[in-house]
């Protein structure tokens, strides 16, 4: 009998894979924040402000892309949220304009100046019972929307008063950029501190709470230690940090490094970590088999001790389910942990995360650091996929521009949609049939 070429067996594997993975690769429309009228009377709406280090998009409906700003931006967005819907889910619409009556919608989108969004803050602050805000730090592998739907889903579902600001960083929202994310998050690390900073500062604020997912952990983390090492300590009104799913070193030196500069009255830590985190399962492998702090088992030793040394709390969601098929969301999809953050938040009482295509996912469970970093070997990989999965076509078409060194963002060139009537007698399109 003879050996199947490798082409043949890679095409059998992602045939097989499809099965398992497509019916959660589906996308949403692209210019989702363009504002519609809400035209329904029983929506709920969520008002954030925007403090980011990406780059301005000049698609409409979009805002801001994955690239990085020499400047931070400022933005007031407003996202209904309709009333009939499970809770921690995000009602992307199926098609534009949204429907606020069945989706989340956008109502408002305008950028702001750094001293309107000062404005805002201070009139957001005073509207909150407890003059309290709440800062989201998204994670890897998201877009500017995905970031604002998210957030504006958590701010609703977990029931929180506070002012709502959503940190965004250059993301290119694909698992394809690993590499770029985790740049990125380094690149913000000043612009974060700034923000901290000046919350520190607002004598109209009395309570500070963080919510950073993933790869925004470490963001978060290193921004909250150097604020600590420059003051000699944090403010007492930073009272909560909620690190969700941290896509951060679990090697107890590094961890720990960083709260013990933070001072020995830092902010109140919950931890929530899910052993079947397939995202963090695939940063493993990028970080040459270290274990992340999202995934521990908070049971076993030395983990269970140096937490406990912190006084950390852990929520363990691994027997959770959720809509994720990532696992990697939980934290904001099931609606008792939601609810759970917003208890936190609001009363202090104590606790006891995209798109993603096809091949995105044939990547995150065959190839391991090449992959991640955006490598040749990776894309090599990804092209057999990314004719057929309109999400892997769009992030590969980004990874090799990266590659070839455009560094502006822009594509100069296409890959080819193979399902086209027009691409049929393409001989690109044939060779992969």
């Amino acid at each position: 009998m003879a050996l199947k070429s490798p082409r043949v067996r890679f095409r059998r594997l992602a045939l097989c894979l499809a099965v398992v993975f497509v019916a959660g690769c589906g996308g949403h429309p692209k210019g989702v924040l363009t504002p519609v009228a809400d035209t329904s009377p029983n929506t709920s709406r969520v008002e954030m402000l925007i403090a980011t280090t990406r780059g301005r998009s000049e698609m409409p409906g979009e805002m801001y892309s994955g690239e990085r700003a020499r400047n931070p931006s400022f933005a007031d967005i407003t996202v209904s949220i309709p009333p009939v819907r499970k809770v921690g889910e995000v009602a992307w619409p199926k098609k534009l304009p949204s429907n606020p009556a069945t989706d989340f919608a956008t109502l408002k989108a305008l950028e702001l100046s750094r001293d309107e969004a000062k404005a805002w803050l201070n009139a957001s602050v005073k509207k909150s019972p407890d003059r309290s805000v709440l800062v989201f730090i998204h994670g890897f592998n998201n877009r500017f929307e995905d970031s604002v739907y998210r957030f504006a889903q958590i701010a609703h579902d977990s029931g929180v008063k506070s002012a709502p600001v959503l940190v965004t960083w250059p993301s290119r929202g694909s698992l394809l950029a690993y590499g770029y994310d985790r740049e990125s998050t380094n690149y913000t690390r000043n612009t974060l501190e700034s923000l901290f900073q000046y919350l520190a500062a607002d004598k109209e604020i009395k309570e500070v709470s963080i919510l950073a997912h993933s790869m925004g952990n470490w963001l978060a983390l290193e921004a909250l230690r150097q604020m600590a090492i420059r003051n000699d300590g944090l403010p007492a009104k930073f009272k909560n940090v909620m690190l969700a799913a941290p896509d951060v070193d679990v090697d107890v030196d590094v961890f720990r490094s960083q709260i013990e500069d933070m001072g020995s009255q830092h902010p109140r830590f919950t931890l929530f970590v899910s052993q079947d985190d397939r995202a963090l399962a695939f940063s493993r492998r990028v970080w040459g088999d270290i274990p992340r702090l999202g995934s521990i088992d908070p049971e076993r030793e030395p983990y269970k001790q140096e937490l406990a040394d912190n006084a950390i709390t852990v929520i363990d969601l691994t027997k959770v389910k959720a809509g994720d098929g990532m696992r990697h969301g939980k934290f904001a999809e099931s609606p008792e942990v939601v609810q759970l953050i917003g208890a936190r938040i609001s009363d202090g009482q104590p606790l006891t995360d995209s798109r993603i295509g096809l091949g995105d996912h044939l990547i995150a469970g065959t190839t391991g650091v090449a992959a991640a970093a955006g490598s040749a070997a990776g894309l090599i990989l990804a092209a057999p996929v990314a004719v057929v999965d309109a999400n892997t076509r769009d992030n590969y078409a980004s990874q090799v521009g990266g590659l070839a060194g455009q560094s502006d963002g822009k594509r100069k060139f296409a890959v080819k949609d193979c399902r086209s009537t027009a691409a049929v007698d393409d001989r690109a399109c044939q060779a992969n049939r």
